[in-house]
C-alpha cells in the first residue's frame, strides 16, 4: 500500500480507500456500496466496479471514521491536508528528512497507522512494519494507543529506546504517562481524528497552522490546513459539521488564553442522571487513580428512576479480588460529586477496543445494559487489508 499511497499523494495515481481485512465479507460489501470505489485491489489482483461519482482531483485518501459511537463515514482527505499534517507533526517533534525510521504497528486503514506511512514518505525513510510494538526493532519513532503502551510497560519493555512515542486514540491517564516517563520514554500526547488527518494538538498545544476554539456549549472546533474536504457521498453530514473552514467535533474542552487545549470528553458521551450531567472522562480518570483498578471506562445505562445510571466498567488490578460498587463509591466520595459516583460496576478482563485503539462505546453500553453477562474482549491480530481506489 505504501507505493499506492505515494502515488495518491503526488497525483500520479488514483485516490485510495484502505479497508479492514478483519471485517466480514458482508460488512466489506456494505462499505464498498456506501463509498463506491471504481476498483478494489487485493493480493488476487484488481476487480472493477461500476462506481458512482468520482472524487475531486485533490483527494488522495478516503478513510472510514472510527465509528466508536455510530456508523462510520468516509472522510475524503486531500494530499495537501495529509502532507500539512505530516510536516507539522514532524516539525513539532524535531524529526527532519532522514532523521529516523517509523514503526508502523497500528492498522493502516485507520488514520494513526496511515499517518505513520505519510510521515515516512515525507522524511524519505522506510517504515518498519510489525503487528505489535517492539522497542528492539530498528525504529526511532512510533505511534501507539494507551493500551499498547500500558502493556509494554507491564512487560518491562525498554520503551526509552524509542526517540519519541506519539500517544493518541484515547485519553492518556496521568499514571500511565508517569510510568512511561519513569521508564525513560519521551511521550507526546496527541488529540485529533480522521477528519483532521490525525493528531493536530500535541501535549495540549495545536500544531503550527491549526486553530482550535470552542462554541457556547464548550464543544471543540478545529480549523486549518489539516481538515478533511467532505464526507464521501454524504453532503448532509458534511454540512452539519464543516462550515466556513471550521470543523465542529463531538468533543468538549476549554481553550486557554495562551491557546492551549484541555479536553473534557465527548459531548455525545455525557450521561444525564437525575437531571445532572456527568462527563465520563472525569469519572474514568478518578477510577484509574484507585489502586484496585487497572483500567476503566464509564457509560450511561438506562435506568427507570434516574434516566441513566453511571456505570463503571473496570479491569480490576487483582481479578481474584475485584472491588465492589460500595467500595468504589466510598473511595471516590471525596473526589467526585455524589451524582457522578458509579451506581453500578462491571468487571471485565479487558476493555473492548476498536482497531483504532479507541474504546468501543457501543460494546461498552451493551455490557452496561446487560451487566450479568461479563464481557471479555481479546486483542485480534491486525494486518493490512484490501485497498480500494478511485480513478
Amino acid at each position: 500500500m505504501l507505493g499506492q499511497l505515494a502515488a495518491a499523494l503526488d497525483g500520479s495515481g488514483p485516490a485510495i480507500l484502505p479497508l479492514d481485512p478483519g471485517l466480514p465479507a458482508s460488512r466489506l460489501t456494505e462499505l464498498l456500496a456506501a463509498f463506491a470505489p471504481s476498483a478494489i485491489v487485493t493480493t488476487d489482483g484488481i476487480e472493477r466496479f461500476a462506481a458512482g461519482e468520482g472524487v475531486a482531483d485533490d483527494v488522495a485518501v478516503v478513510l472510514t471514521t472510527s465509528g466508536s459511537t455510530g456508523t462510520p463515514k468516509g472522510a475524503e482527505l486531500s494530499a495537501v491536508a495529509l502532507l500539512a499534517s505530516a510536516r507539522a507533526s514532524l516539525a513539532r517533534i524535531g524529526a527532519g528528512t532522514g532523521a529516523g525510521r517509523w514503526l508502523c504497528c497500528l492498522p493502516t486503514h485507520h488514520i494513526a497507522g496511515l499517518g505513520v506511512l505519510v510521515r515516512s514518505l515525507v522524511t524519505a525513510t522506510e517504515p518498519v512494519f510489525a503487528d505489535r510494538p517492539d522497542p528492539d526493532l530498528a525504529a526511532d519513532y512510533v505511534s501507539l494507543v494507551p493500551t499498547q503502551l500500558r502493556r509494554l510497560l507491564a512487560a518491562g519493555a525498554a520503551v526509552g529506546r524509542f526517540g519519541t512515542i506519539l500517544l493518541g486514540g484515547a485519553a492518556a491517564p496521568a499514571d500511565l504517562l508517569d510510568a512511561a516517563a519513569a521508564a525513560g520514554a519521551r511521550v507526546v500526547t496527541t488529540y485529533g481524528m480522521t477528519e483532521t488527518c490525525g493528531g493536530c494538538v500535541y501535549d495540549g498545544v495545536p500544531l503550527d497552522g491549526v486553530r482550535v476554539a470552542t462554541d457556547a456549549g464548550a464543544v471543540i472546533r478545529i480549523g486549518g490546513p489539516v481538515l478533511f474536504s467532505r464526507y464521501r457521498l454524504d453532503p448532509e453530514s458534511t454540512a452539519a459539521c464543516l462550515r466556513a473552514g471550521w470543523f465542529t467535533t463531538s468533543d468538549l474542552g476549554e481553550v486557554a488564553a495562551d491557546g492551549s487545549v484541555a479536553l473534557g470528553g465527548r459531548a455525545d458521551d455525557v450521561i444525564n442522571t437525575g437531571g445532572e450531567k456527568v462527563v465520563p472522562a472525569l469519572v474514568e480518570n478518578a477510577l484509574r487513580g484507585l489502586s484496585s483498578v487497572s483500567d476503566a471506562a464509564v457509560v450511561g445505562a438506562p435506568d427507570a428512576q434516574w434516566g441513566e445510571r453511571v456505570t463503571a466498567i473496570i479491569v480490576p488490578a487483582n481479578p481474584a479480588q475485584p472491588p465492589g460498587v460500595e467500595k468504589i463509591r466510598l473511595e471516590l466520595r471525596d473526589v467526585l460529586p455524589r451524582y457522578a459516583l458509579p451506581r453500578a460496576v462491571v468487571c471485565v478482563g479487558d476493555l473492548p477496543m476498536l482497531a483504532s485503539g479507541k474504546p468501543d462505546r457501543l460494546k461498552l453500553r451493551e455490557i452496561a445494559g446487560a451487566s450479568h453477562n461479563l464481557g471479555h474482549a481479546t486483542a485480534a491480530r491486525e494486518t493490512n487489508g484490501p485497498v480500494a481506489r478511485y480513478t
